[in-house]
Formats: structure tokens, C-alpha cells, sequence
């Protein structure tokens, strides 16, 4: 039963990543085929915005080392596909493709940014600074994420006024819009509104922020809800629950977007998804990999259909 709330956004767009940060945590690399047919599949359930794939190194991500294969056999969907590029390099390999979209991947912390990018804060976000400027000037829309804006493995917690500063610095070159991550799932909901209301305060408005929340003490929709009553409408999401983060052993897998859907639709708010095609994909999916979904959605409404 559809049950609206009050000070909701009417509508929310869900920028569906299990193509890209889901399947490069599989152990095993996915086939080229399947994951094109997947990406087809989550557009015909009616998601708008799929990341595609990662124009990384192969030896950091083998599992998304297909990526000049993978993006030609979707790119003429209709739908935003973008990429991500971890510098120069990634981003000219993203262009001569075609790539319309790209993001880079920044971190709220210095033990994170040595980790996942073998580079202080800083010297990251000088590497960042000529491949953002050089995706403007192409005309391309630029995502910046943002990992560990609520709490850090060897850190701790993070404090507001560090997120911030990054998220300033990557707008401040360029990007378009903001992901901010909840790597190791430790956000809960007042957390959440304390940090939005500290990126207003900065300069950073609302409409330029996506949230990215990982389920590891099951707070993921929790969160949602709260960044949803701060005006946040755009939410990060992984058909069936895959993915989590390779750099952090902790963190288990991503917001099912099934289960978002199910939240949203219940309150009234547009998706502009089917759920039962999404569902059915994510289905798909997991005989792929061979195993079950980890989304509570997914698990619900394929027993009934049994």
C-alpha cells in the first residue's frame, strides 16, 4: 500500500553501479556477454543512470579489464552510462569510446586515499584536478566520489569538516555532482543529516550530492530515508545487493536497489523503475554467479513467484 510521508522528494533517481563497483568485488571475472546483457536488462527494468564499467588498470581491477570490449556493446541504450576513470590515461580511453559520463574516486581519508590510490589526500586530488578540467572542456559530466565521508577502518571516525574540504576541492575543479560514500556501512541516520547540513554550509547545495550507503549494520535504508528528508534525490544503489568494497575488508555489499525501490514506492515516490523486471534481472544475476541475491526484495518476491 502506497502510504506518501511528508517533506519527501516526489521523485528520486537511482544510479544503479552493480554493472560496475558490484561485479569487480566477484572473485571470478564476469563474461563480457553477460555483463552487457545485464546492463540491458537493468535499463529495461527502467533505470536511467548504469555505470558501466572502470577504465582502471587491469591489474588492479582484472575483473573490469574488459572495459574498451564492454562499452561499445551498450553505449547506444539511451540510457547514462558512466565510467570510471582513475586519471589521464583512464580518462582518454573513456573518451575515445564515446564515454559521456565519467566519475573519480576520491577519499575523505588519508589511510584510505594510501590504500585504494597509493597517494596522500592531497597528491590525489592534484591527480584529479587536470583529468577533471580535461572531462569539462569535453563537454562530459563529471561524478567525484567521495569514500569514508562516515567512518574509516584504520581512522575511525571522520570528521565533518575533512569531508567537506574534499568535497569543496572536487567542486571547486569541476565535478558535476557529489557521491558521498558510507564505505564500511557505519553511517546512522543523524550522522547523515549533521554531514549534509556541514557540505550546505560549506557551499556545497543539495541537488549536486548523491548518497552511496553500504547495509553492513543494516542501516542503508535508514540512512536514505534521512538524506531524502534533507532534499537528497539522487541515491546509489547495486541491483541484488552486489558489491562492497575491495580496499575495505569490512564493508559488506551496497543498498539493494531492489529494496530502495520497494521503500520509495511505498512512500510515493517515482523511480521510474519496474520492480518486478528489476527483480527478475537480479534473478538472472545471481544463477550467473551461483549464488542467492543478498536483497530481502529480491528474496521476497521470487518466493512468491515460485
Amino acid at each position: 500500500m502506497v502510504v506518501p510521508a511528508q517533506d519527501l522528494p516526489a521523485r528520486v533517481r537511482i544510479h544503479e553501479v552493480g554493472a560496475r563497483d558490484g561485479l569487480q568485488n566477484e572473485k571470478s571475472a564476469v563474461p563480457t556477454q553477460i555483463k552487457a546483457e545485464f546492463i540491458r536488462r537493468l535499463a529495461g527494468a527502467g533505470l536511467t543512470t548504469i555505470e558501466a564499467t572502470s577504465f582502471v588498470h587491469p591489474k588492479w581491477v582484472p575483473q573490469l579489464a574488459d572495459a574498451e570490449d564492454l562499452f561499445p556493446l551498450v553505449r547506444d541504450l539511451g540510457v547514462d552510462l558512466p565510467v570510471l576513470v582513475p586519471n589521464q590515461r583512464g580518462l582518454d580511453r573513456a573518451l575515445a569510446l564515446g564515454a559521456e559520463r565519467v566519475a573519480v574516486f576520491a577519499s575523505a581519508t588519508e589511510s584510505f586515499a594510501k590504500a585504494n590510490l597509493n597517494r596522500t589526500l592531497d597528491e590525489s586530488l592534484a591527480v584529479f584536478e587536470p583529468v577533471v578540467r580535461h572531462a569539462k572542456d569535453e563537454g562530459v559530466h563529471v561524478r567525484g566520489y567521495v569514500s569514508m565521508c562516515f567512518g574509516d577502518p584504520w581512522e575511525g571516525a571522520v570528521p565533518l569538516h575533512q569531508v567537506a574540504r574534499v568535497c569543496t576541492a572536487l567542486r571547486d575543479m569541476g565535478c558535476d555532482e557529489l557521491s558521498l560514500g558510507d564505505t564500511i556501512g557505519v553511517a546512522t541516520p543523524g550522522h547523515v543529516l549533521e554531514l549534509l547540513s556541514v557540505l550546505n554550509e560549506a557551499g556545497v547545495p543539495t541537488n549536486v550530492i548523491g548518497v552511496h550507503f553500504h547495509d553492513t549494520y543494516g542501516q542503508a535504508l535508514a540512512n536514505t530515508l534521512a538524506a531524502l528528508q534533507h532534499g537528497v534525490t539522487t541515491v546509489d544503489a547495486s541491483a541484488g545487493g552486489l558489491g562492497g568494497c575491495p580496499y575495505a575488508k569490512s564493508a559488506t555489499g551496497n543498498l539493494a536497489t531492489e529494496d530502495l525501490v520497494w521503500m520509495l514506492h511505498g512512500l510515493g515516490i517515482e523511480t521510474g523503475v519496474d520492480l518486478g523486471r528489476l527483480t527478475a534481472t537480479s534473478v538472472w544475476m545471481a544463477a550467473h554467479l551461483d549464488r542467492p541475491s543478498p536483497s530481502r526484495t529480491v528474496r521476497a518476491l521470487s518466493h512468491k513467484d515460485q
